[in-house]
């Protein structure tokens, strides 16, 4: 095996993070109206970077009527002007891609190789897209004169904060909504700094606000009489608990929520292509994805096989600083996520799954957890069922397509499935039956802003990406047809 060299990223490149934040709001940072501060810290180094305000129900109504106030003058903007703003905020994210790459690091712990080229390439892209539909919403397949809802609140989480703004914040701009955000407690740094984006944007004051909080804040916002529509990205409960909150009002409500995803891997799938899906599938972010790859169901005859080459492959993987170019494992996200991980795997070797990681040698501060594979899992077993949301995966096998199916659907959620075959035939009929809103045919974790991306079952509805993803900030019922 290669060694390798340190190649640190500096962390200066991440800009200068202030000793505390206030919310963003009205086009300007303004002090919370309660006295409460939380505190985010480097998952890599448990460092206190900064601490931000815990919003108030007064703070989210000083930013809902900020955008209830904004609403008039955005929504009635042509969408040629509204694009102009959002492909102006496309380019300077571009420009300032390595400040938010780093910034993304060292709040939330991922490695830079994964900031700096999936979620920033993406997050641009994103508002890049949506610009191009700003002016085109009459052929958008919505009606003849598709009408923006008002004010969206959107409450984003901690594995990919910049990405899942931008998901969120660029079809409710084009479509000329106005936005109330909060970041997740763990991960407010981007958030706030995209606020100072929307400034250099030129962007009309109160378009978009940010008020930071932890789940306080969250229900405060999704609970606010003048919003029209709410958009959650996070776990199933707190999904569950927002729909309870607003049944019987006419907010309308799109959940993006947990997952459970089968990787299935056939007898006649290219296994060395099929081995580095599966480690992308639910090691990329440290497991921190909705859609991971969590269980891996391969065919009998192939098992050994592939989990011998599985095994190599993830003594290769490299745990460590983030902020180093050649780490492909860095920090779990908080303590108390890391606390979940290690419970969950504890009660996979109790119910009598074999465990198995690589021999790595872990920081001695922050928060890790190793690569680890678990064999012999039952479908009973809670690594089976329910998601874990770290880099442990759980292997089951199958002997006939139609059991892989019925092993793959056997769960709660529904959010994403892979499949690994020669045949292009199997493919479709595999895709055709695997309740999942996203299936992959030889590849994982492919991201695309043309392209929706949504959920069956308890992993939430509603489709965010490509077309699809402008109709949930449409009202459909005022069209004039």
């Amino acid at each position: 095996m290669f060694e390798y060299a340190p190649a640190p990223e500096s962390p200066a490149a991440a800009g200068e993070i202030a000793t505390s934040y206030g919310h963003f709001i009205g086009g300007r940072f303004v002090d919370s109206s309660g006295s409460e501060a939380l505190k985010t810290v480097n998952p890599a180094t448990e460092q206190v970077l900064a601490e931000f305000a815990q919003g108030t129900e007064e703070d989210v109504d000083r930013a809902v009527a900020a955008a209830r106030k904004a609403f008039a003058g955005w929504s009635s903007l042509p969408g040629s002007e509204r694009a102009k703003y959002l492909f102006r905020i496309a380019r300077i994210v571009q420009e300032r891609s390595r400040e938010l790459a780093v910034l993304e690091s060292i709040d939330n712990g991922k490695p830079i190789r994964e900031t700096r080229d999936v979620d920033l390439p993406l997050v641009a892209a994103h508002f890049f897209y949506y610009a191009g539909w700003a002016d085109k919403l009459d052929f958008a397949g919505f009606g003849p004169n598709p009408r923006p809802l008002g004010v969206a609140a959107q409450v984003i989480p901690w594995n990919f904060p910049l990405l899942m703004l931008a998901w969120k914040v660029a079809p409710a701009l084009a479509t000329g909504n106005t936005v109330v955000l909060k970041p997740a407690e763990t991960t407010p740094l981007t958030a706030l700094r995209f606020a100072e984006i929307c400034r250099q944007a030129g962007l009309p004051d109160g378009v978009v606000n940010i008020v930071t909080g932890d789940g306080r804040t969250g229900a405060a916002l999704t609970a606010h009489p003048d919003v029209n529509k709410v958009a959650f990205t996070g776990s199933t409960p707190v999904g569950r608990a927002i729909a309870k909150q607003i049944a019987g009002t006419r907010k309308r409500l799109s959940l993006e929520l947990g997952g459970k995803a089968a990787n299935i891997v056939f007898d006649d799938a290219p296994l060395d292509q099929a081995v580095e899906g599966i480690v992308n599938g639910i090691f990329f972010n440290q497991g921190h994805v909705c859609c991971a790859g969590s269980r891996l169901l391969v065919q009998e005859s192939v098992q050994d096989e592939l989990l011998d080459a599985l095994k190599r492959r993830m003594g290769t993987l490299r745990v460590g600083d983030p902020l180093d170019k050649n780490t492909d494992i860095g920090a779990i996200n908080s303590a108390a996520q890391l606390a979940r991980i290690t419970e969950l795997a504890a009660a996979g070797e109790q119910e009598g799954a074999e465990r198995w990681a690589p021999e790595c040698e872990l920081p001695g501060a922050g928060y890790w957890f190793r690569p680890t594979l678990f064999t012999g899992v039952s479908q009973a077993h809670r690594i089976a069922r329910e998601e874990i949301f770290g880099p442990v995966l759980s292997v089951l096998t199958f002997r006939t397509p139609a059991e892989a199916v019925e092993k793959a659907n056997n769960t709660p959620f529904g959010l994403s499935a892979g499949i690994w075959t020669e045949k292009g035939s199997r493919i479709l009929w595999m895709a055709n039956r695997l309740r999942a809103g996203v299936v992959w045919a030889n590849t994982f974790n492919k991201f695309d802003p043309t392209s929706p991306f949504g959920g069956y079952k308890e992993s939430g509805y509603g489709r965010e990406g490509g077309r699809h993803g402008l109709e949930p900030y449409l009202n459909v019922e005022a069209l004039d047809v």
